[in-house]
């Protein structure tokens, strides 16, 4: 059985956590039986809505969460209240700052979302008494902070071309974290006009190049939203990864 899959029949487990992505993939995976029980009654799976804000850029949070399936979309508010994206989240992220009072960004529902929450105060409890899940979250930390870098390159040196089959690449690679084929089917989390945002394009030139990629064959797209990657090799090729 798969190593990340080894506990999914251990009935000391709670029944909620062990088919849970977060608890295999994500910062819960850190916890032991008796903290993933311990947190378990505190914890409240909730499905939010496409559109729906999750935090604000100002709020005082009082709970965080993991993220179970859906794209959580990060916004930054400029003075001017322009606003600009700033990152994607996907399952299994963690959604938060531990020890900060605000969050800085705002998280909003980029499709519909289910998470998995729990009381601000517990976790950072938690934190400070296992190292394990302390390591975790920086590992997570680390990764975005990578991941932040690798799209400075993106928005800095690619072509129009190259950031739409980026953006294409980083959904496809990241919307299922189960995922293992050289195929993959997703719907597009952002509109046209998100996607230009979040890219630096107009949505002009968003369509051209979407348009462009499919004429090569290199996806194929439904119903406007819904993109078919049959081949993960030529994407990646486009994408300059």
């Amino acid at each position: 059985m798969d190593a990340k899959r080894k506990d999914i029949h251990n009935s000391d487990i709670p029944a909620l956590c062990r088919a849970c992505e977060a608890r295999h993939r994500g910062v819960c995976g850190a916890l032991s039986t008796d903290q993933l029980v311990n947190l378990n009654k505190h914890a409240t799976r909730k499905r939010i809505d496409s559109g729906i804000e999750l935090i604000g850029e100002t709020e005082q949070a009082d709970r965080y969460a993991n993220i179970i399936s859906g794209v959580v979309k990060l916004t930054k508010m400029m003075a001017d209240g322009r606003q600009q994206i700033v990152g994607l989240q996907f399952a299994p992220d963690f959604l938060g700052r531990p020890f900060r009072s605000d969050s800085g960004i705002t998280a909003d529902a980029a499709t519909e979302v289910n998470v998995c929450s729990f009381p601000r105060a517990m976790i950072e409890r938690m934190i400070r008494e296992t190292p394990e899940l302390e390591h975790k979250l920086l590992e997570q930390t680390l990764k975005e902070l990578d991941e932040a870098r690798d799209w400075m390159l993106t928005l800095g040196r690619k072509t129009a071309s190259e950031k739409v089959a980026s953006f294409l690449y980083l959904i496809a690679t990241h919307v299922d974290p189960e995922l293992d084929s050289d195929s993959v089917s997703f719907e597009l989390p952002l509109t046209r006009s998100d996607i230009a945002d979040f890219l630096g394009l107009t949505i002009e030139t968003v369509s051209r190049q979407l348009t462009k990629l499919r004429k090569d064959g290199v996806i194929v797209i439904q119903n406007n939203r819904q993109v078919d990657i049959p081949d993960m090799n030529r994407l990646a090729e486009r994408a300059s990864q």
